[in-house]
């Protein structure tokens, strides 16, 4: 057999990682932004290594190959959209726990945050045709989200007033995950003005953050659980 080492190109786990397939990117081709070594075949087996040291200097590479430090836009608006996929991911576990009939639609999200990565690493003005056809991002998922939000809108009570992040954990978590997309929202708009990323980036993230409120509102109505609602202090 043949071994092989996959070399991370970008940030661990942000771009073109997931494997998962939604039904709005079922005839587009799956790709991975990691470069791929193939070693001597027989008992020359290569255990693969997960880190690379190309970044012990303060650097990272885009997708197209450009060289930036680490602490540039780009790489904070992929650092905070990795966490965002996180802060979704453990939110999930929750209602897994909970049974919850919607945490299919949260499987999609992490994977569409991938595709959102892959785009925000892919800055226009280093990019090649090529690089821009393999990462440009479709307006898809923000038409489901718009869906997936109207739906739970209809089963919901009225917002009459501020709603504290609580309700219970499934509800709480997924609250939180709305604030780390806030900020995701905020290092990307930057990056998005420039024309360094496809508008429909900042479109989904802002959407995404109005789904995960709504979200979290009905989880904490299916639990049962009640929500924090402001008061002033006296």
């Amino acid at each position: 057999m043949t071994s092989f080492v996959f070399r991370h190109s970008l940030l661990r786990g942000v771009p073109g990682t997931c494997r998962f397939i939604s039904e709005y990117r079922a005839k587009r081709p799956l790709f991975t932004l990691f470069s791929v070594r193939s070693y001597a075949t027989g008992e020359d087996n290569r255990v693969p290594k997960i880190y690379t040291k190309t970044g012990d200097k303060g650097f990272s590479s885009t997708f197209t190959g450009e060289r930036r430090p680490k602490e540039d836009h780009i790489f904070e608006a992929l650092g905070n959209t990795d966490e965002l996929s996180s802060a979704i991911g453990l939110a999930r576990e929750f209602c897994l726990d909970k049974r919850h009939t919607f945490t299919h639609q949260l499987d999609k999200i992490q994977c569409v945050l991938q595709d959102v990565g892959s785009n925000i690493a892919t800055p226009r003005s280093s990019a090649r045709e090529s690089h821009i056809k393999r990462t440009k991002f479709i307006a898809q998922p923000i038409v489901d989200l718009e869906t997936w939000i109207d739906q739970f809108t209809e089963e919901l009570p009225p917002l009459t007033s501020f709603i504290l992040p609580s309700g219970g954990k499934s509800s709480a978590a997924l609250h939180l995950a709305r604030t780390v997309c806030r900020r995701a929202e905020r290092s990307v708009a930057p990056i998005v003005r420039s024309g360094e990323a496809d508008p429909d980036v900042a479109k989904f993230l802002n959407r995404l953050s109005d789904y995960l409120f709504t979200v979290a509102r009905y989880a904490s109505m299916k639990e049962g659980s009640e929500e924090k609602i402001y008061k002033r202090p006296e």
